[in-house]
């Protein structure tokens, strides 16, 4: 999808898929001129942060904002959403999560109460992995011209020189982990937001991924890494594929899924391969150390149900194929937008 001069920003722009990326690339990337500081990773490399070298080290940054609806939901709100969002870009790079800086807007007439829970979560999740929270910024605007609260999160690891992680170094023969199951975060908000009520239920997975990427990367051997938010475990992989050349297999049993929410997905019409994950990443790792990998972070509560879900092969390229549990095979399409918005 591209945009004439006459064309408007639509919802579809914001949704993590092709749309999004074809209007960023043209009206942002590609305008700026100087996107690196020290040629680590910048701007033009569209990963989930970037990077300056200093010494022996190279700081991480990453910056994200949240606008989800409703503000509170089975597993969170969006100070922890916020939080844990920012950690989880830092650590799917291999960075460990220093500090966070937080921007908060919020609509004239918010309710101080609501507010303090948001914020108690925020310092509730930064406290449990001993991350600073340096600083930030509060605005306040008129009732009407904001939908209740804003937060914009800007987050700062380190990792040592050279060993930052790309989402774009997978190679032939790696295999492919997802941390645990996927959907929970977009079918909890989806219940909520619809008045929806499942048989079980959903809690979004949303959770800090940094203590099972530190095990992880204690063993070697990742190649590449990402968090499945805005058009899920489809887009995550896509963009994987591309930016690395190569192409990727999933198996269509190996993909950690809970019955609620493929009772949920029949119901609604929708694929969960395409729902958003708060609290999961997809990991690449070289095969011979992928299942000590696994075990790492099944060792973990968050990654008790991770899988090898995949391998890497180098035809077609750019591509992801699903080997179906009847033994056919679909590719799987980059989402243009994402079903639900605002769910991050």
């Amino acid at each position: 999808m591209t945009l004439n001069k006459s064309d408007r920003v639509e919802l579809v722009h914001g949704g993590g898929g092709e749309a999004m990326m074809n209007l960023v690339n043209r009206v942002i990337v590609s305008k700026v001129k100087i996107g690196r500081i020290f040629n680590g990773l910048g701007i033009w490399d569209l990963d989930d942060g970037a990077s300056m070298p200093i010494g022996d080290f190279e700081l991480v940054f990453t910056s994200d904002g949240y606008t989800i609806n409703p503000l509170f939901f089975p597993g969170g709100d969006i100070g922890k959403l916020a939080i844990t969002g920012t950690i989880n870009d830092l650590s799917v790079m291999g960075a460990k999560p220093l500090a966070i800086l937080d921007d908060i807007i919020v609509e004239e007439g918010f309710p101080v109460a609501d507010l303090e829970k948001i914020i108690s979560s925020i310092i509730s999740v930064a406290e449990s992995l001993n991350i600073a929270i340096i600083g930030g910024d509060f605005k306040v605007m008129p009732k009407g011209k904001l939908d209740k609260i804003i937060i914009a999160s800007t987050g700062i690891g380190v990792a040592e020189r050279g060993r930052v992680i790309r989402d774009s170094g997978l190679k032939p023969g790696d295999k492919i982990i997802v941390t645990g199951t996927v959907g929970e975060h977009e079918i909890a908000l989806l219940s909520v937001r619809e008045g929806l009520t499942f048989e079980s239920n959903i809690i979004s997975d949303l959770a800090p991924l940094w203590p099972l990427m530190e095990k992880a990367l204690k063993v070697g051997g990742i190649t590449a890494a990402k968090d499945p938010t805005r058009g899920g475990l489809a887009s995550t992989l896509n963009e994987m594929a591309k930016k690395s050349r190569v192409c990727i297999w999933i198996y269509e049993d190996n993909i950690p899924i809970r019955s609620e929410v493929k009772a949920a997905c029949e119901m609604l019409g929708l694929d969960p391969l395409y729902l958003a994950c708060e609290g999961r990443a997809i990991i690449g790792v070289e095969a011979s150390k992928a299942e000590e990998v696994l075990d790492a972070i099944k060792s973990t509560e968050i990654g008790k149900n991770a899988t090898i879900i995949g391998e890497v092969r180098s035809e077609p390229t750019g591509y992801v194929v699903l080997q179906t549990t009847i033994g056919g095979k679909r590719v799987i399409e980059p989402p243009i937008g994402m079903p639900l918005p605002r769910i991050c």
